[in-house]
């Protein structure tokens, strides 16, 4: 096989800000290439800068909220149910994706968080990346990265808080947090 062309497994995780941001950052450069992106959001449900950014790269990026909000955090008033019925929803829709052969990049945000969450297992997750077209890459982002996808992927960055605003009391800045 190329390995040029030899799909990735990509995860960024840990406790830092910029997964969201790298990944979006790897659908910029994809974009770039004319590559056929997809941006599937599992959970968060209200950022809008990356958003609006990745609409702009259409027809190379398609954007997809799936996600019913931060599941059991920031004020959830949803029945656990909803979100999972969402992740289920997202999770089949993504496997349909992943084999169709639309895009070269596939990109998860947040999908750890669902999978730590108990609302995608993580078997169902190895089954998708051991059936993956050949050539297609996957990205997954999210704090919290299952230690059986760390040990598949092929590249794992870890964002270490070292410093965080909201340690001195100032809040999520628009155009940099969101």
């Amino acid at each position: 096989m190329n390995h040029h062309k030899q799909g990735l497994v990509i995860v960024y995780t840990g406790n830092g800000k910029g997964k969201t941001t790298a990944a979006v950052g790897l659908a910029v450069r994809a974009a770039g290439y004319k590559r056929k992106v997809l941006f599937l959001q599992f959970i968060k449900e209200w950022f809008t800068g990356e958003k609006e950014t990745l609409k702009l790269l259409e027809p190379y990026v398609t954007f997809i909220q799936m996600g019913q909000g931060f599941v059991g955090i920031w004020g959830d008033r949803k029945d656990r149910i909803e979100h999972q019925n969402a992740a289920e929803e997202a999770f089949a829709f993504l496997k349909d994706k992943v084999k169709s052969n639309e895009y070269e990049v596939i990109v998860m945000d947040e999908i750890n968080i669902a999978i730590s969450e108990g609302l995608i297992k993580i078997d169902d997750v190895l089954e998708m990346i051991s059936n993956k077209p050949a050539e297609l890459d996957l990205v997954f982002t999210g704090r919290g990265a299952s230690q059986k996808l760390i040990d598949v992927a092929d590249l794992v960055t870890e964002m270490t808080e070292i410093k965080h605003p909201f340690q001195k009391g100032i809040l999520a800045k628009r155009s940099i947090d969101y």
